[in-house]
């Protein structure tokens, strides 16, 4: 899911400080939004005949109660004095602090004791302060909070139970440090099968070389490095670093030698190990998850507005030239790991092939192959191309959560095999996008890859969700214009 893709770092156990904040405060608005809804189907049923029947109804008559019932109105006070009472409640018992795959009969009881610690206490107080408000309202909307809350826990859990045995949801780390250092922690966390976290290569840089280093984190696509600096040459440490502020590639070093402040680090914990994060790429914030959201939502709405020009260009493609509608290429993803990026086929069939024929004729400097005149395109793909419509079936790529709907747009995996400056990396360190500034800017204008990899940096030095809506507004006349064309 591209929502998916978050939940590598987003519902499960291993998290740093900072990210579990973020899970938590959504969790207790989704939760705040239950105990509302549940509140609200408990005055349904109460006042629905079809739902307790005339039977049950005379049944509450007997015990003081009535057929006829107050209107919602009435209960708002008490709706809202019953949603900040039952997060205080869950957030003291440590509803929102245990790991997510905890047993559901833990987790049920927590949750019991406070739907019926809030029922409770929310009848007696009407009873001594006479409020004449039926009760039924009150002990129903304690049930159905409760059956609402465990189903959400329920959906979470097989989530989680899912993406753990998957391995592209897992954040791939290399462990860096002397095994005296590293082997404790391996132990208490990274091993654990139910972690998220999953370390793809271990080494001492004291007695393996940067350039090892950095040959693993490159074929391993590596989310980021945790490393011991205790018994570890200051000396290597800093190059580590520096290599991966270069790419974007964050750095958890265990920190529990030295209490001080960094410029640009972030001081966490780490399942009780301090931990200094060096971190040059946006950091996980409420815009981040925001940005997540409108992806999805945004991709969703897009498909179905552009259905009619999906089709069309589809059926074009079929009747102009012989071979597949779609054409499917290894792009380089969230630092460097590769996907199957979709377009609609623009080019004959056997373009690849001719590419080094024409290879003498790339009016891109760099790594990176343009030509705005390309023999290969077909009448259709130039039409399509004009117009952007080629790009349209990587929406399928957002909602898998390879890509975003702003971000550097991804490059062909040998193309990013030969970046010969480690800054050009660092372009990896956000999720590739449908649109960026190089975009907006007028892909035929920019010949220079410098220029290219600057815009993308500036993207990612100076991002904020304004940023990314002004560029997706920036984008509609660019396509409608076709000044964007390649």
């Amino acid at each position: 899911m591209g929502f998916a893709s978050t939940a590598k770092w987003w519902w499960l156990n291993y998290m740093l400080r900072r990210q579990r904040q973020i899970r938590n405060g959504l969790l207790k608005i989704v939760d705040g939004v239950l105990f509302a809804l549940g509140f609200f189907l408990a005055y349904y049923v109460r006042s629905s005949e079809v739902f307790l029947g005339t039977f049950v109804l005379d049944f509450l008559a007997l015990f003081g109660g009535t057929k006829e019932i107050e209107s919602f109105e009435s209960f708002f006070p008490i709706m809202l004095l019953t949603l900040p009472v039952s997060l205080v409640l869950l957030e003291f018992l440590g509803f929102y602090d245990r790991p997510l795959l905890l047993s559901r009969g833990k987790t049920a009881w927590q949750l019991f004791k406070v739907c019926a610690l809030v029922t409770i206490a929310l009848v007696l107080m009407m009873f001594l302060v006479r409020i004449q408000l039926s009760r039924a309202v009150i002990i129903l909307s304690g049930g159905i909070s409760f059956v609402l809350v465990m189903v959400k826990e329920e959906v979470l859990r097989r989530y989680a139970e899912l993406n753990l045995g998957r391995s592209q949801f897992r954040q791939r780390f290399i462990l860096i440090g002397a095994s005296e250092d590293t082997q404790k922690l391996y132990d208490d966390v990274l091993q654990d099968s139910k972690s998220n976290l999953q370390v793809v290569a271990d080494l001492d840089v004291n007695r393996t070389s940067v350039e090892e280093f950095l040959r693993l984190l490159h074929e391993h696509s590596a989310n980021g490095v945790i490393m011991s600096a205790k018994h570890t040459f200051f000396g290597q440490v800093e190059k580590v670093i520096q290599a991966c502020e270069l790419e974007g590639v964050e750095v958890w070093m265990l920190a529990d030698f030295f209490h001080t402040e960094i410029s640009r680090t972030i001081l966490d914990d780490f399942n009780g190990y301090p931990m200094m994060v060096f971190r040059s790429a946006p950091d996980v914030s409420w815009q981040a998850v925001a940005k997540q959201t409108i992806d999805q939502i945004g991709a969703c709405v897009a498909l179905l507005v552009f259905a009619p020009i999906l089709v069309f260009c589809a059926i074009s493609i079929r009747l102009s030239s012989p071979g597949p509608i779609l054409f499917r290429q290894q792009r380089s993803g969230l630092n460097g790991r590769p996907f199957e990026m979709y377009k609609f086929r623009s080019m004959v069939t056997d373009a690849e092939q001719q590419r080094r024929e024409l290879e003498d004729m790339n009016e891109m400097d760099g790594p990176v192959f343009k030509l705005s005149e390309d023999p290969r395109v077909t009448w259709i793909g130039k039409f399509l191309r004009r117009r952007s419509f080629d790009e349209l079936p990587q929406l399928f790529n957002v909602l898998k959560g390879e890509m975003s709907l702003v971000g550097p747009r991804p490059l062909p995996v040998d193309e990013t095999l030969r970046f010969d400056d480690l800054a050009h990396r660092r372009r990896l360190s956000v999720k590739p996008g449908l649109t960026c500034l190089w975009q907006i800017s007028g892909r035929n204008d920019v010949k220079d890859f410098q220029e290219w990899v600057r815009l993308d940096l500036e993207y990612i030095d100076n991002w904020s969700l304004w940023l990314d809506v002004k560029i997706l507004l920036r984008t509609v006349p660019v396509v409608l214009l076709g000044t964007g064309a390649k």
